[in-house]
């Protein structure tokens, strides 16, 4: 069922990549559509690369076609970058930044490498399997555990500073699995929509 409520993201850019992404959310949101990052890169001379996905949390090239088209004019008339750059519109990817806590649940027993603003069990750095979410943070099972160390750790929300899930087989065939339903879905609701008129 898509998710019609916004939801923030936890995760959040600073200076120019924080400007595009104040300029473009809102037209994103307006399409049903969550925006996941901004960064600009120096790439081909500049590339400002938007990650965006569905609130279904799919996406594909006529979402990327639609976002872009829907931004451009918005980048255009506020003009944040002051070069010419690419625009590259793009789905976040199988192995994908985790910026919502939805994202957390949604990826539960999947491999997580994160990293934390402040010292959390002697480290700002983890990896392993999330193996519980609630609203104020996540807990992972470790994979590599060093000695002295809790097998389990738990990090909160307001703790986090980067976070992405780790390509595995199992990623792969839950991602392709959730891709599938969400699109049989939408078109049971495109179905059901004609049925109505």
């Amino acid at each position: 069922m898509p998710q019609t409520e916004y939801e923030p993201r936890l995760i959040i850019e600073t200076g120019l990549d924080l400007r595009v992404a104040e300029i473009i959310e809102p037209v994103l949101t307006a399409m049903d559509y969550r925006l996941v990052r901004v960064r600009m890169l120096n790439q081909n001379g500049a590339t400002l690369q938007i990650m965006a996905e569905r609130n279904d949390g799919t996406m594909d090239v006529d979402g990327c076609e639609a976002v872009s088209v829907a931004i451009s004019p918005v980048l255009d008339v506020e003009d944040p970058i002051d070069r010419e750059y690419h625009l590259e519109v793009s789905s976040p990817g199988i192995d994908r930044p985790m910026v919502r806590k939805s994202d957390f649940t949604r990826w539960l027993n999947h491999l997580v490498k994160c990293e934390t603003s402040i010292m959390i069990d002697n480290r700002k750095r983890f990896r392993g399997k999330i193996t519980e979410s609630d609203t104020d943070g996540f807990t992972i099972e470790r994979d590599q555990v060093a000695y002295g160390e809790e097998p389990r750790v738990t990090i909160p929300f307001s703790a986090l500073a980067e976070a992405k899930l780790i390509l595995t087989d199992d990623l792969i065939r839950d991602a392709l699995r959730a891709d599938k339903l969400a699109k049989a879905q939408a078109a049971n609701q495109n179905g059901e929509d004609d049925d109505e008129e």
